[in-house]
């Protein structure tokens, strides 16, 4: 990418270390196992594909990546913190400072242009000084919105709107993205425009965790881990993954 690219500092050799990771959920009289002692690492600068059909753990897992909710068992390191041990304000600020979220539906906030939208962790924060709005419009620009930054969500394409998520999960300098089914609303082609995004950002050393149901995407993660039934299947790096030569435009249909 061009000079706007901020570097991530040192950090620990793994991103995310789970290990033994359990999660029950009681339902009247009847315990469901939705985790049944689930454990991986993904190193920095890896790029993870985690799969699985209904039922088989994958949005639990999702939820615990995202510290949105507390294992019953098990270890969830993130850097050099035991993030299952913590409490849920502490949840909150590790989610809010190392978590990078890119969500299928955007998330956006309807009243704030494209800047105040990247810009809305960094304001959480009590940062809203000059420099916070710099970085802001340095990321619009590195996911191709430079002119733009005044823009709402409502006179964005669903792919800019994708692009806004994508800088505003980079503005706090994350320890790893979460993509949940962050392509699911777009078209093939503004998919392909996405996936390349996330690939030039791999290639720059952020680590990525994608979670998706479609084989058509996972063939772009260097890793595919997947689930069933709380348990993990199988865990193989990629031996055919699809790489694009980001030297070359995405070709464009012209419609009748």
């Amino acid at each position: 990418m061009n000079q706007t690219t901020i570097q991530s500092p040192a950090r620990t050799t793994n991103a995310v270390e789970i290990h033994e990771l359990q999660k029950h959920y009681v339902l009247k009289s009847e315990t469901v196992r939705a985790l049944r002692g689930v454990s991986f690492d993904v190193p920095q600068g890896d790029y993870v594909a985690i799969m699985g059909p209904s039922g088989s753990g994958k949005s639990t897992l999702l939820n615990l990546l995202g510290c949105l909710d507390q294992p019953t068992s098990g270890s969830f390191m993130l850097g050099d913190d035991n993030v299952a041990l913590m409490t849920d304000n502490e949840r909150s600020e590790i989610r809010s400072r190392r978590i990078g979220f890119v969500f299928q539906s955007y998330n956006l906030i309807q009243q704030l242009t494209v800047v105040e939208n990247i810009g809305v962790p960094l304001y959480y924060q009590g940062r809203n000084d000059r420099e916070s709005v710099k970085r802001c419009i340095d990321l619009a620009k590195l996911v191709g919105l430079g002119e733009r930054l005044d823009h709402r969500p409502n006179q964005l394409s669903g792919g800019q709107q994708q692009r806004v998520a994508i800088a505003r999960s980079l503005v706090n300098d994350p320890y790893f993205i979460l993509a949940d089914e962050a392509t699911g609303n777009l078209d093939s082609v503004t998919t392909e425009e996405i996936l390349r995004m996330f690939q030039r950002l791999n290639e720059e050393g952020r680590t990525i965790i994608m979670v998706t149901h479609e084989d058509e995407v996972s063939v772009h993660a260097k890793r595919i881990i997947r689930l069933k039934d709380g348990l993990i299947q199988s865990d193989i790096r990629s031996e055919n993954r699809v790489v694009y030569d980001l030297s070359k435009p995405v070709e464009r249909r012209v419609e009748d």
